[in-house]
């Protein structure tokens, strides 16, 4: 049975990409099951085994409120902004982490080309940061 089997409309779950949502729309014949809208106001459709429609993600990144601990989830601040020239040469070498909307760090490559492209367009270069050797969010995302 899927993680998301007995999801109903109007179900309170936490993204790991966009934070807060609500299920909006649950579908019975599609490859999606829900729609889920969060608070920034983004609309994603996810799997039954809550794998979103949204960027390279392989793994489960969305749960029920109640069920998610996001202690060992890394949400830490940056000590240094990057230059657009470091944050392009960074992304290059695949050694960029970008902070998704929910606050969460996360490998550069796993997310749409979009979201990095309007970051570096709007000038928010503190939300790019060099990767770790060994980041903490690799553990969690492995388990």
């Amino acid at each position: 049975m899927a993680y998301f089997s007995e999801v109903k409309v109007g179900d309170e779950l936490f993204g790991l990409v966009f934070g807060a949502g609500k299920v909006s729309q649950v579908f019975e014949e599609s490859h999606y099951k829900m729609l889920v809208m969060f608070k920034n106001g983004y609309e994603i459709p996810y799997t039954e085994e809550g794998i979103p429609g949204w960027g390279k993600f392989k793994e489960q990144t969305i749960f029920y409120k109640n069920d998610i601990d996001l202690t060992e989830v890394d949400f830490s601040p940056i000590s240094k902004v990057l230059s657009p020239k470091k944050i392009i040469k960074l992304r290059e070498k695949k050694r960029l982490e970008v902070r998704l909307p929910s606050g969460i760090w996360t490998d550069c490559q796993k997310c749409v080309k979009h979201y990095v492209e309007e970051l570096l367009e709007k000038e928010q270069y503190h939300l790019f940061r060099k990767k770790e050797k060994e980041s903490s969010q690799e553990s969690t995302q492995s388990e």
